[in-house]
């Protein structure tokens, strides 16, 4: 039986109050992969601000599993990253940001940091970019180390916010591939937005579905058969 990571009850979001969203009731159980899912404008960016504690909810209660004995620790992925490319920073300082939040204000990060920097380079695929200025890499290399940077967060959830936008066909395919072998092999649970529906029904097993104000949750097969998709979108796919 599965059991759930975060608990989501009666969630109203939104900004100054005002509610983009409300009577949010959804789960994220332990290592499950879910698809985030929703037209523009329709909450997904306010969803994760939420999750991530960023946006406080209006109303409602988010509650995380007791027996992980801390809070949830979120790894990240944004859509882009927007390091501003004066700074000279090489792919493995980019990664190594990832254990900051482990370090006291001016304290050098240690050895264990830095080798659990380089694991997660190599876990992704990316130690060969290691030195290289992360200005300088691919979409999908930069995605890549972005992955690693959020690893070496040591996260029990990965959020990711269109991790293959802007990149190619071989490059999505191979993020995927990783993304599933993550969540597979080492149980991390993640949850991604993503609004290539034919990569999201080949990868995750969870859907939620931010559809006119309201929020679906269901199994894959279901939510993204092609009735369904009719159904909610209301098009003749």
């Amino acid at each position: 039986m599965t059991e759930a990571l975060i608990q989501i009850e009666g969630v109203a979001i939104g900004y100054d109050g005002h509610a983009v969203l409300s009577g949010i009731d959804a789960k994220l159980d332990r290592g499950s992969f879910t698809g985030l899912l929703g037209t523009n404008g329709s909450g997904k960016s306010t969803l994760i601000k939420t999750l991530l504690g960023i946006l406080p909810p209006i109303a409602g209660r988010i509650t995380t599993n007791p027996l992980l004995g801390h809070p949830v620790v979120f790894g990240y992925v944004p859509q882009r990253e927007t390091l501003d490319p004066v700074y000279l920073l090489s792919s493995f300082e980019v990664v190594l940001m990832g254990a900051c939040g482990r370090t006291r204000p001016g304290r050098l990060l240690g050895r264990g940091e830095r080798d659990l920097a380089h694991r997660c380079l190599c876990e992704v695929g990316a130690e060969e970019v290691a030195s290289r200025r992360y200005s300088q890499l691919s979409g999908g290399q930069k995605q890549r180390v972005l992955i690693a940077r959020a690893l070496t967060t040591r996260p029990d959830l990965l959020v990711l916010d269109e991790p293959t936008a802007g990149v190619d066909a071989a490059a999505t395919q191979s993020i995927l591939e990783l993304l599933v072998r993550l969540n597979r092999e080492q149980g991390l649970t993640i949850l991604m937005v993503n609004h290539d529906l034919p990569a999201v029904r080949r990868t995750v097993r969870e859907v939620l579905w931010l559809h006119q104000g309201t929020v679906l949750q269901g199994p894959v097969d279901q939510l993204l058969s092609r009735e369904r998709v009719e159904e909610l979108m209301e098009l003749g796919l």
